[in-house]
């Protein structure tokens, strides 16, 4: 056992610093040397006086650490063997000598160069206070030491692995090895070397490693070591006392069960289980945790539990895990917010086109949150077409607030449980999305987004829907309790943003929780904007294409927006986009290498060749006015979209004439088409159709595409316009689209989805849009780009739009085109028919 000398010796010696391992003098082990400038280092000791300095780095994970990068104390080695096993690799066993401090780095290539000095000792206690403190830790120390050398062989429960650096396999014989005699330890008086023989045998931290080395006072280094090692001593002396009540039983029960024993017997001498790093572990967390103290109280009910529970048990590892989760829950963790309203309107207008409503309304929150910072956040309803940016809102939002972000899909749940959680009577039970997000999040007022809300469902396992009342309820969600958890959590610090397609599937109860913003969809000047700022640079980044190798301009998104897309929002057009970014990737690879000065351009021949033959063309552009043909608008999931209603007038071989419908129409449609019926004859003669004519005649009604269910009132202006063309055979002009409802007195009734419709009219190039005037409030919404090259007509009768809608009247003698003769089949198909 190395001694310490008054006085180490100074001077400049190499430095070889240690990434993780903290050595101390008085023992001899080998370290693994593989970085350049410590391999120079070992190198130069041992052309010189094999004397090194080892000083451990502040930083484990620095590679090329300089002086600053170092403890100011380390300890001087001597080489005792190296050995070399490849080129650069070495290992080198040294005896760890006395403790220095750098004083200098005086070079620092190709390896560092350190002047020391002895590390001046001084203590504070009396001189019999640090006698005592001796007295005990040789006491301690001999039990320890005693023990390690009765037993060679590994005792079941140590570690390979010593905290602060990794034990090679035969550490704990070469331990044994150096460990001091009995006489020797007796007489030990430098208190400094009987903490330097304790420390191989407790299992330190390096943080109590690097502690225990710049220490300059003993007493206190004494102090730093007698807790673990009078615990060490403790448990080996209670192990012994528990194997000698045990030796009768070892030969009756299985080895297992003796061990399992043994470990439970020294837990109630103790207190704690040899289980002891993860119950104290966990333990740490529950006090560390800003948890309520509802919470810390069932937390610490269930340690409790599992201190007195074998480990291999289930129950064991039920509890276990319910602590884990409540401990993961960010109990009064917070992010601040970002409350400058210029700030988060700069972001919003730059990440997103469009969406006034919305940004708005989410710079109204944070003006009202530096208010009054008190306040529930709002839960917002983004509903509208797929693509037009409802989920990547959230996103932007949580930037501009300075929140965390997290989303859960909500589309096919259909188990309460994927909500409130499972409760842990069940195997394999977790806490419901919620609270799983909130973990992920590590935060307790994060932007949360519940995505396609619209889609959930419901069976015999529950109604999630009806989970998400209390959650979505500022009133409520102050005590959400989740089934597995069984504790409330706070979620009126979050602020939840839900998006759907439409309202229709979601339970009026949940809607009403929420503040509903429509976003309709993108206009083609909004389209080309978010082409340009959003779409094009990042498919020129997925692609591997610089900015200046690729020019597309705007004429050519614009077609491409106009003739390969027919959409509400952008996901086709940023396909169409990617379509377009790989041919130029194919071109500049063959033809341009990695030369920009000559860019790959897009035309309107190429744009053909790459994308084919133009897939949508103008509805009213490939038609001409014809007769009994009218343009309606629909509102749809996907956004508004146009609609041609055809009418034809056959003879009839009834004494009065039947109304065909086809094309898939709902009830309220084909009442809408009955009352328009009803509104042409009863104002025939004022329209100048003979009655007779109507009577003997059969209206058959049709709307293209007759794979999709139509259905609502909103054809009501637009069928009776069609179906008094199909009479007068006056044609109806193919730049005029209509919407609206009518009754029977032939006023126009207002309906919904105006701006999805008008935004419909203005893709399919119509010209002239007429609308119920109790509508006319609706248009505000409506963008300005759009208002200016539509007109916008406002009706309160039907006849409003009959006078612009219905052209010129045939020349005389021809007020009707010639009827054909009647069929000569009788059958009249009555299950194709409605009576008028």
């Amino acid at each position: 056992m190395s001694q310490h000398t008054a006085s180490p010796p100074s001077g400049q010696y190499p430095v070889l610093p240690l990434r993780t391992e903290v050595q101390l003098p008085g023992h001899t082990a080998p370290l693994e040397i593989g970085r350049e400038a410590s391999v120079r280092a070992i190198e130069a000791a041992s052309r010189d006086d094999n004397l090194i300095v080892v000083v451990p780095q502040i930083n484990p994970s620095i590679r090329e650490p300089q002086h600053r990068d170092l403890l100011e104390v380390g300890v001087l080695a001597e080489l005792v063997q190296v050995v070399k096993h490849s080129p650069g690799r070495f290992t080198a066993v040294m005896k760890f000598k006395e403790r220095v401090r750098v004083d200098a780095v005086v070079a620092s290539d190709p390896f560092l160069i350190a002047t020391v000095s002895p590390l001046a000792r001084d203590t504070k206690a009396r001189p019999e206070q640090l006698s005592g403190l001796i007295r005990t830790a040789r006491e301690y120390l001999a039990a320890v030491v005693a023990d390690a050398q009765a037993a060679p062989e590994e005792r079941e429960g140590d570690k390979d692995k010593k905290k602060g650096g990794e034990r090679p396999k035969d550490d704990k014989a070469r331990m044994r090895e150096q460990a001091p005699s009995p006489a020797q330890l007796r007489a030990m008086t430098d208190p400094d070397a009987i903490v330097d023989a304790a420390v191989p045998f407790l299992e330190l931290e390096r943080d109590d490693l690097v502690q225990l080395l710049i220490q300059a006072d003993p007493a206190d280094r004494l102090e730093r070591i007698l807790p673990q090692l009078e615990r060490r001593a403790t448990v080996l002396k209670l192990s012994a006392d528990i194997g000698a009540q045990l030796e009768g039983e070892s030969a009756r029960h299985h080895r297992e069960k003796v061990l399992r024993d043994r470990m439970r017997q020294i837990q109630e001498e103790l207190g704690e289980a040899d289980e002891n790093a993860e119950l104290d572990e966990l333990r740490d967390k529950v006090d560390e945790s800003k948890m309520p103290d509802e919470v810390r109280a069932a937390a610490r009910k269930q340690l409790s539990r599992m201190s007195q529970m074998q480990s291999a048990s289930p129950e064991y590892t039920i509890a276990r895990t319910y602590v884990e989760n409540l401990t993961e829950i960010p109990w009064g963790i917070q992010t601040d917010d970002t409350l400058d309203v210029a700030a988060a309107r700069a972001i919003l207008e730059a990440e997103h086109a469009g969406l006034e409503k919305v940004k708005k309304r989410i710079l109204e929150f944070i003006a009202v949150r530096k208010l009054a910072p008190d306040k529930h956040g709002p839960i917002l309803l983004l509903v509208g077409p797929p693509g037009v940016g409802k989920t990547s809102l959230g996103r932007s939002v949580a930037a501009a607030l300075g929140r965390k972000y997290i989303r859960a899909s909500l589309g096919g749940v259909r188990d309460e449980a994927e909500i409130r959680g499972h409760r842990r009577t069940y195997i394999g039970a977790l806490p419901g999305r919620i609270i799983s997000s909130l973990k992920k999040a590590g935060s307790m007022n994060p932007v949360f987004i519940l995505d396609e809300i619209d889609k959930l469902a419901s069976d015999m396992r529950g109604d999630p829907a009806a989970a998400l009342l209390e959650v979505l309820d500022p009133e409520q969600n102050s005590d959400f309790v989740d089934h597995y958890v069984e504790v409330p959590v706070d979620l009126s610090k979050v602020m939840f943003i839900a998006t759907a397609n439409q309202i229709d599937s979601i339970p009026g109860p949940l809607f009403d929780r929420m503040e509903m913003i429509e976003i309709p969809g993108y206009t083609a000047r909004e389209k080309l904007a978010i082409a340009r700022l959003h779409l094009l640079p990042k498919q020129l980044a997925e692609h591997g294409i610089a900015k200046d190798q690729l020019e597309i301009d705007d004429e050519i998104i614009t077609a491409v927006i106009h003739g390969w897309t027919r959409e509400a929002g952008v996901r086709n057009l940023e396909r169409e986009l990617a379509g377009l970014c790989r041919s130029a990737a194919v071109d500049i690879a063959e033809r341009h290498g990695t030369d920009r000065s000559d860019p790959v351009r897009i035309d309107a021949a190429r744009l053909t060749e790459i994308l084919g033959p133009q897939k949508f063309e103008s509805d009213v552009a490939e038609r001409r006015p014809q007769v009994g043909v009218v343009t309606g608008l629909a509102w749809t999931p996907t956004g508004g979209d146009v609609m041609f209603i055809e009418v034809r007038v056959l003879p009839s071989n009834r004494a009065s004439g039947d109304l065909r419908l086809t094309g898939q129409l709902g009830d309220v449609m084909r009442e809408s088409a009955a009352a328009a019926m009803t509104w042409v004859r009863s104002n025939a003669a004022r329209l100048g159709i003979d009655h007779d004519r109507i009577l003997g005649s059969d209206i058959h009604v049709h709307l293209p595409q007759g794979g999709v269910k139509k259905d609502g009132p909103s054809a009501g202006v637009a069928l009776t316009c069609a179906i008094v063309s199909a009479l007068t055979g006056r044609p109806i002009r193919n730049d005029v689209a209509i919407t609206g409802e009518t009754d029977l007195r032939g006023r126009a009734m207002p309906v919904g989805g105006i701006k999805e419709k008008v935004l419909a009219a203005h893709r399919a190039g119509i010209k002239v849009v007429f609308l119920p005037e109790r509508n006319r409030k609706d248009t505000l919404d409506i963008p300005a780009e759009v208002k200016e090259e539509l007109d916008l007509r406002f009706m309160t009768r039907i006849d409003d739009a009959l006078e612009v809608a219905l052209g010129e009247p045939p020349p005389a003698g021809e007020s009707v085109p010639p009827m054909p003769p009647p069929p000569t089949a009788t059958a009249d198909r009555a299950a194709d028919r409605l009576p008028s």
